[in-house]
């Protein structure tokens, strides 16, 4: 059987190169609008973020997600980004990698 090919991504928080399913994408679909995009297929501007509820915190202080989108960010994004990629984080441990 032919192997497929594994999409990669660069993680915005710790520049590595990552399987897009480890990842998760953050999308500006217009000039003021920013959300989670969990099936990586909305239209818009993307960056990715690797599933590290740490790194998600250090992207707040450091407004990394905010210079890469070119978009003013509101505290509560960055929160409720980091209780999606914690959910996220841990059911991959409680059901494993898919």
């Amino acid at each position: 059987m032919k192997q497929r090919k594994v999409p990669m991504r660069k993680d915005l928080l710790t520049n590595e190169m990552r399987p897009k399913k480890e990842l998760v994408r953050i999308v500006r679909v217009d000039e003021a609008t920013v959300a989670i995009d969990p099936t990586g297929k909305q239209a818009g501007r993307g960056a990715y973020v690797a599933l590290d509820p740490e790194a998600v915190k250090g992207a707040a202080k450091k407004h990394l997600i905010e210079s890469a989108l070119s978009v003013k960010l509101d505290p509560d994004f960055y929160q409720e980004l980091f209780d999606y990629v914690d959910h996220q984080k841990a059911r991959q441990e409680l059901f494993g990698a898919k």
